[in-house]
């Protein structure tokens, strides 16, 4: 019987669905000029969803739905709203992309992207859990090598298929197994069986090795990161943005609710291994970021390391370590979507990705300036911006479970990370272009960019300076795991 907690455990989706069919009939009759507006329709369309969901859809109780399929909480929830607000400020920064913006196709994809983002948060059973992943990656794929006629990028969508399929296959096994042991696929009822003791450490830490390949590609963690530069660097920039953001939290989402509620009696084996995952992360992906020279390759090691840095509330096991993670992804979201809509601003009109490229932006768009400085301080970790916070929360929950020696790789680190940032930054505001006539070559922002941008960096301030409401959130979110 269709409850109407059943409803409201669906009614993103839904509304998700009815936006992507409404595009999808509309789209075609508009004039080749006109099919820019898809990106307002989508934008549009899931600001409204969210406001919608904030209404009508917050959940009570905890409670499984749909035979035990979905998990209808806090945790699932929230992480559904910021991956709504993702993929919309990621639509108005295609709006305007040069060869994918006015293609509505592009929109309906990132829609179903988001459509099985959203259903990884809630997934209860590993059948729902791996056709959720299935149908978050598949359109991203295909977004990834969207531009044809561009090498780069359709070698971003080929390595993109072949490391996420072969990522998955393992992972599938990896389900396949837990089934064998189990005799159930529901998350919920694993933790029965190996809290009863009748699987050896040995043969559950096998199963955590498969089930972490693939949860390790979503995340881009050492040592299945290989394919996030080249991936990155060669799709069109608003859908490296949203990979290198919705696409990561979503694995976080995962991550969270698979190995808190399903293994909790082997937590000092499982917790170990993210420990050092997160050690060795977090140090690659910064040392490989300083010598870049490209700025979407920068930000790629630079989302590896962050990685690295979200994995030490994981690897707390706690409720303040789930909090913590939660908060960082929000603060993440809205930092580094900020981080490559400035990209994608300056690459529009220069056509440019190199560093040294952005000698004298400063000059030539001052608030494009200030946000990407905003953005770039926010990821080095610095007051008052979002990524401060978020990294003194994560790193008090991994000081609190014991894991001090953790947080002093993750500081040391961030210190870095402030380096290469800073450096970045450094030819934005010290360097002049090479004929010092900044005032002849302007960056001008279109509307949609003003808007993603301003939203971005508002959200960047806000999570920084008024967070208390954002972390009572992920706190009431994490809450439900214990």
């Amino acid at each position: 019987m269709f409850t109407p907690v059943m409803f409201a455990s669906v009614l993103p989706e839904i509304l998700i669905l009815i936006l992507a069919v409404i595009l999808l009939c509309v789209e075609p009759f508009w004039k080749e000029d006109q099919r820019r507006n898809a990106g307002w329709l989508t934008a549009g369309g899931l600001f409204l969803i969210i406001i919608v969901s904030l209404l009508f859809g917050q959940p009570g109780e905890p409670i499984a739905v749909f035979g035990n399929m979905i998990r209808f909480d806090w945790l699932g929830f929230f992480f559904k709203i910021l991956f709504m607000f993702a993929a919309a400020a990621t639509a108005l920064l295609l709006m305007d992309h040069e060869k994918a913006g006015q293609r509505g196709e592009a929109y309906l994809l990132l829609l179903a992207s988001l459509l099985g983002m959203n259903l990884m948060a809630v997934s209860a059973d590993l059948i729902m859990l791996y056709l959720a992943i299935e149908t978050a990656s598949i359109p991203l794929y295909v977004l990834s090598g969207f531009l044809l006629a561009d090498d780069r990028s359709t070698e971003a969508g080929f390595k993109y298929l072949l490391f996420g399929t072969l990522a998955s296959t393992i992972m599938l096994y990896g389900f396949s197994l837990i089934f064998g042991f189990a005799g159930t696929t529901n998350i919920y009822m694993l933790s029965q069986l190996f809290t009863s003791g009748d699987i050896s450490v040995l043969l559950a830490f096998s199963v955590f090795a498969l089930v972490i390949v693939g949860l390790g590609f979503k995340l881009a963690i050492v040592p299945f990161q290989f394919w996030a530069p080249d991936v990155y660097q060669g799709s069109p920039t608003p859908v490296a943005g949203f990979l290198s953001t919705a696409s990561k939290a979503a694995g976080f989402a995962v991550v969270i609710r698979f190995f808190f509620v399903a293994f909790p009696s082997f937590a000092p084996s499982w917790t170990l291994i993210f420990a050092a995952l997160a050690a060795i992360t977090m140090t690659v992906g910064n040392l490989l970021a300083i010598s870049q020279t490209n700025i979407k390759r920068l930000l790629a090691y630079s989302s590896i390391a962050h990685a690295g840095y979200a994995l030490i509330g994981v690897v707390a096991f706690s409720q303040l370590g789930a909090a913590s993670v939660v908060f960082y992804l929000a603060a993440y979201i809205a930092t580094n979507l900020l981080a490559f809509g400035v990209v994608m601003a300056f690459s529009r009109i220069t056509g440019l990705e190199e560093i040294q490229d952005y000698a004298g932006m400063s000059r030539r768009n001052p608030w494009l300036g200030l946000m990407m400085l905003a953005a770039f301080l926010s990821l080095a970790g610095m007051p008052p911006f979002g990524g401060f916070v978020s990294k003194v929360f994560v790193f008090a929950a991994g000081v609190q479970a014991g894991y001090t020696w953790l947080v002093v790789v993750g500081i040391l680190n961030s210190i870095i990370g402030v380096y290469y940032y800073l450096n970045a930054m450094k030819f934005v505001y010290l360097y002049r272009m090479p004929n010092e006539d900044e005032e002849n070559h302007p960056i001008p922002l279109t509307r949609p960019y003003a808007i993603a941008l301003a939203l971005l960096a508002l959200g960047v301030i806000l999570v920084g300076t008024v967070f208390a409401p954002w972390f009572s959130w992920s706190d009431a979110a994490a809450l439900n795991l214990f």
